[in-house]
C-alpha cells in the first residue's frame, strides 16, 4: 500500500511537469504510463483534450508480439514502436514526451527509443 505522503509527492511532481509540457495540434504530447502488468502510451492533443493515438499491452493486434517479448523492457519498446506507427499513419511526426513523473531511465527510456525507431521526433 502506498502511503498518503508518497501519493501527494507523485501528484505534485506530475503537476509541476504538466505546467511545462503541453501538447498542441502540431506537436501533441506522448504520455506514458506503466503498471505492474501493462504499459500504456497515448498521444494527446491538449488544446482539444482528445487522445489521437493509443497503444498498450492490452491492444489485440499486439498480442503475438508481446508473447514473444521476454522482458518488460522489450514490451515497452514494442509499445513505443506501435504508437509511432499509428502516429505516422495520422501524419504526426513530432511529439512532446511526457514521462509522467518517472525518471528517464530503464523502461521509460526503452519506450522512448522504440518511438524514435518508429519515426517520431522529440
Amino acid at each position: 500500500m502506498i502511503r498518503k505522503n508518497t501519493r501527494e509527492r507523485i501528484a505534485k511532481k506530475k503537476n509541476r511537469i504538466r505546467k511545462k509540457v503541453e501538447g498542441t495540434p502540431q506537436r501533441p504530447r506522448l504520455s506514458v504510463y506503466g503498471s505492474l502488468k501493462h504499459v500504456y502510451a497515448q498521444i494527446i492533443d491538449d488544446t482539444t483534450g482528445k487522445t489521437i493515438v493509443a497503444a498498450s499491452t492490452r491492444t489485440k493486434s499486439l498480442q503475438d508480439g508481446l508473447k514473444q517479448a521476454k522482458s518488460m523492457m522489450e514490451r515497452y519498446k514494442l509499445i513505443g514502436v506501435e504508437a509511432a506507427k499509428m502516429a505516422i499513419e495520422k501524419k504526426i511526426t513530432q511529439v512532446v514526451f511526457d514521462r509522467n513523473g518517472k525518471l528517464y531511465h530503464g523502461r521509460i527510456k526503452a519506450l522512448a527509443d522504440g518511438a524514435r525507431e518508429g519515426g517520431l521526433k522529440f
